[in-house]
């Protein structure tokens, strides 16, 4: 048995003060509670309290903690029961009155109340656990392994679970150069998008003549429905925190930054706090854990723009320039922060870093395929019954994504597309759903890996009209730097507004082909570069909704506001139902002389409401495209 080292010999003191603080917690009820910004935004903070209320006026000795993102949003608010002598289960959708009766039935006389439970965590003789279900046959946790079962803002949670015991082995048996060979054999592909691999990336600032190095942590997420940089860094912050740390001692950076963009406050508050715990174990300064390495890290607080995703961009922000990006070379691992080497990865590659020192290169490649080795985190947002954040190994197919994991449409709508990689994008139809999901599969469907932002479209979505809603947000959000991505995409905009309004034409189409192909190959960052994935995608895939909106001047999908009407069915209405009226803002529904209601088409706004208010025993209000259908239905209703 080899003798510890001077790293090794002050983790362990960190891990047995850890595991002496917490042990107090194995002996009584534990109780908890999801706050991620996904929980807190369906009532977490009111669970949370209500279940001290109710602890505290029944006498019961339990202790409530406060948990990140388990991945199930579509069950918050959530609650997890750890009671000695049953399993850990999880309760979703928790509400005052289930506090009173959990807290009255469970931890007070033993009945865990299955019929409320979504879940048990531990396997038992009475209730599933997630292996049981789809989604846990199909989903493989790694780094958001602990996210939901820790309490992000105390460290010792982390310790007790292993944390940072691979730094202390790095600092103490590895060499940089033997830690780079590991990250290179693991061919760990980096998770912000482009899929480079994270072991050349570093070796390329460890072989600098320059000793001023920086370590950069992109956690500038802001594709539309994506969260998953956010969840884990609101739910084990530390892990990301060591990667980082490690990434350092590797390449021999003394300073690093975690890039957050500032509309994720909680997400900076819990790495704030993160921060301090760590240099207050001796984690981070001078000196960590006792050895010669030094290195500290801080946070830089994005303005919000989307651009600064971008490492040019991103690094000139932080210098105090206007984010826009540069000319490469040179690149970021010779010239980067302040002009010095810099490794610039994402938070979800960080978070790999840990796991894969502490169990091995092969370890990490038994997951995933040959070429993109590992997980998948993904946030699945859109038309899915199941939203939330999911991992699963590489080369899962979307079909099993979609319907296993998130457990198929909502409303039990059919499914029409996905649109996947952030507004940046494809959108891929039904046929692509068996494509398994790596790097290269995607980008030679004309989709991309992206972040791992998953937004599902039904039948109701108008695929003109999503492309419009994707291409005006990267047109937006383009810096202008570009002439191709400043103009190029207007142009292209101004083009998908006027086919939704039914003012296109069969030439157009081309044109949106041409600009969207220019736009791609004069852009200067990938923002230009990846911007009319969306469009190129939905011309290839839905060219027949493109030439409805053109040639017969409607929207199949019932979706674009200057191609439909509305229209209440006088042989549906009711005289003794108001629903509709009360539910427009602008007073566009009306009562007709005989009581019946109708709609003022001038006054309309197509707003939905409408529609949405009409009870489902008349379902009286209906959609019609294209709009010269009213005069006929008007016709047959006098």
């Amino acid at each position: 048995m080899r003798n510890l080292s001077a790293s090794e010999t002050a983790y362990r003191r960190l891990r047995q003060q850890a595991e002496a603080k917490l042990a107090p917690l194995k002996d009584k009820p534990l109780i908890w509670i999801g706050t991620a910004t996904c929980g807190k935004a369906a009532g977490a903070i009111e669970v949370r309290e209500a279940f001290k209320e109710e602890l505290a006026k029944k006498g019961v000795e339990a202790r409530v903690l406060e948990a990140g993102c388990m991945g199930h949003c579509y069950a918050e608010p959530l609650a997890v029961i750890a009671k000695p002598g049953f399993p850990a289960i999880c309760y979703g959708k928790v509400d005052e009155g289930l506090v009173k009766r959990l807290v009255d039935d469970f931890l007070l006389h033993d009945d865990p109340c299955y019929e409320f439970a979504l879940v048990a965590l531990e396997t038992n003789d009475f209730f599933p656990t997630f292996s049981d279900f789809p989604r846990g046959v199909y989903e493989e946790k790694i780094i958001l392994e602990d996210c939901g079962f820790i309490d992000p803002e105390d460290i010792d949670h982390y310790i007790a679970r292993d944390g940072y015991v691979a730094l202390a082995e790095v600092l103490g048996t590895k060499t940089p150069q033997q830690v780079l060979a590991e990250i290179k054999a693991a061919n760990l592909r980096g998770r912000g998008g482009a899929g480079f691999p994270a072991g050349v990336k570093w070796e390329a600032v460890a072989v600098q003549t320059e000793k001023t190095r920086y370590v950069i942590c992109n956690a500038d997420e802001g594709d539309p429905g994506a969260f998953m940089d956010r969840s884990i860094l609101e739910s084990n912050p530390h892990l990301v925190l060591e990667g980082m740390l490690i990434c350092a001692y590797a390449v021999a950076a003394q300073r690093g930054y975690l890039y957050i963009r500032s509309e994720y406050p909680q997400a900076i508050r819990r790495v704030r706090t993160a921060l301090e715990q760590a240099r207050q174990r001796g984690l981070l300064g001078s000196s960590i854990l006792g050895g010669n390495f030094n290195f500290d890290l801080g946070i830089f607080a994005g303005a919000g723009a989307f651009v600064c995703g971008e490492g040019t961009a991103l690094v000139n922000s932080m210098e105090g320039k206007l984010g826009l990006p540069e000319h490469r070379p040179p690149r970021l691992s010779t010239a980067g922060l302040r002009g010095k080497p810099t490794v610039l990865n994402n938070v979800k590659t960080f978070a790999y870093v840990p796991l894969i020192l502490r169990r091995g290169a092969d370890w990490f490649k038994q997951t995933g395929t040959p070429g993109s080795p590992g997980t998948a985190v993904f946030a699945m947002a859109g038309k899915v019954a199941n939203p939330g954040l999911a991992e699963v190994p590489m080369g899962t197919t979307l079909r099993q994504l979609i319907f296993e994991v998130g457990q198929g449409l909502a409303g039990g709508k059919q499914f029409k597309a996905v649109q996947i990689g952030g507004p940046s994008g494809g959108c891929l139809p039904e046929a692509a759903l068996d494509l398994p999901i790596d790097f290269d599969s995607l980008q030679e469907a004309g989709a991309i890996m992206g972040s791992g932002g998953v937004v599902v479209l039904d039948e109701d979505d108008c695929m003109v009209r999503i492309a419009h809603y994707f291409l005006k947000f990267t047109q937006h959000e383009s810096c202008g730097k570009c002439t191709f991505c400043r103009l190029g995409t207007k142009q292209m905009l101004d083009i998908l507004g006027a086919i939704t309004r039914g003012e296109g034409t069969l030439a157009d189409l081309e044109t949106l082909r041409e600009l969207a192909e220019d736009v791609k190959a004069g852009s200067l960052c990938n923002l230009g570069g990846t911007a009319p994935n969306p469009v190129l995608t939905t011309l290839k895939y839905f060219y027949d909704e493109y030439r409805a909106h053109i040639e017969g001047k409607c929207c199949p999908a019932l979706m674009c506001p200057d191609l439909i009407a509305y229209y209440i069915e006088p042989l549906k209405c009711s005289k003794l139902c108001s629903a509709c009226v009360g539910s427009c803002p602008v007073e566009a529904v009306y009562t007709r002389e005989d009581g019946l209601k109708a709609i003022d088409q001038e006054k309309c706004v197509k707003c939905d409401n409408c529609l949405k208010a009409c009870p489902v025993e008349y379902n009286a209000v209906v959609k019609l495209s294209p709009p010269s259908l009213l005069q006929e239905k008007e016709g047959r209703g006098r």
